[in-house]
């Protein structure tokens, strides 16, 4: 990983939503009046004409998202992951995929704010609905290259975003490709397939391992819809083990993807680790995090 200063995720969102807005004056920000939470203020400031912030009413702003992308503009709602997936979650489904509209929605995971705020859910209940993309990038440089993608790219996208600053993993040079898994490391005894914040506890892991003696591949899926099925499958007919790590529940997420697919494809052994099947927490990220057993340890296990 890189020595560069820890940064969150939404900071990615943030500087890269001001740049896209620049370069593209259909590009709006739907606020849910948590600017400052979601890293939107900048947004503001510079292009006001294309702010718009609705007040906390995120079904409304679901729904003003909507017709402002059947006017041919790329809205993007910005609110925390669990109101941007389940409080908006009927909108999403009837006003934003069904229509399959050009519509962005960005969810961030503040763990500070306790357990009514935490989002474990989300990956795996708009993973369930037509035509969405869902993504969760790893560090502040691969957010800001699929926050672009999502931008360029038509139709809905989830994106979730940290609110608590993670180790830089990638350089500014690394590209990135929507359904497109990118490979850390190699490894021929098990593959660690993780997204968003655990790919750093993926790569932790790893080196654990090889200490071991156990030789881990290590995929960062940060698209779970689509899922890189072409990348799985190789890992698993190289490896012949599968481990998934994400900060979300294992039911319906990441794990859920790999295991779905490999069961009808090529059945290998799955170890979903992640939240099994319980309620968020509140605390600070890392402490709630390892009250979950989501760390590089349980990752060994």
């Amino acid at each position: 990983m890189s020595d560069k200063k820890m940064i969150a995720t939404r900071e990615g969102f943030g500087k890269e939503i001001v740049a896209l807005g620049k370069e593209n004056p259909d590009i709006l920000v739907v606020d849910i009046d948590i600017g400052k939470s979601c890293k939107t203020g900048e947004f503001r400031k510079e292009l006001p004409d294309q702010y718009i912030n609705v007040g906390i009413a995120e079904q409304n702003g679901a729904g003003v998202a909507a017709g402002l992308a059947t006017c041919g503009k790329i809205p993007f709602v910005v609110t925390y992951a669990v109101f941007g997936s389940l409080r908006m979650c009927e909108m999403i489904r009837q006003e934003i995929c069904y229509p399959n509209l050009n519509v962005k929605i960005g969810g961030v995971t503040p763990a500070n704010d306790g357990a009514s705020h935490q989002a474990i859910e989300d990956m795996g209940v708009l993973r369930t609905i037509p035509n969405m993309t869902v993504i969760m990038p790893a560090d502040y440089n691969s957010t800001r290259k699929l926050v672009r993608q999502a931008a360029e790219v038509y139709g809905p996208v989830y994106l979730r975003f940290t609110r608590d600053a993670i180790p830089q993993i990638y350089d500014e040079d690394v590209e990135f490709t929507i359904g497109k898994a990118h490979q850390i490391q190699d490894g021929k005894d098990v593959v660690i397939i993780a997204n968003g914040d655990t790919v750093r506890l993926a790569i932790e892991a790893a080196k654990v391992l090889e200490g071991k003696g156990i030789s881990a591949r290590v995929l960062d899926m940060h698209t779970i819809k689509p899922l890189d099925t072409e990348l799985v499958l190789k890992a698993a007919k190289e490896t012949g083990a599968i481990v998934t790590t994400e900060e979300a529940n294992v039911l319906g997420g990441l794990g859920a993807a790999v295991a779905e697919y490999l069961s009808e494809n090529y059945p290998v052994p799955v170890v979903r680790h992640g939240v099994n099947d319980e309620f968020g927490r509140s605390g600070k990220a890392p402490l709630v995090l390892d009250a979950y057993g989501v760390n590089a340890d349980g990752i060994v296990a």
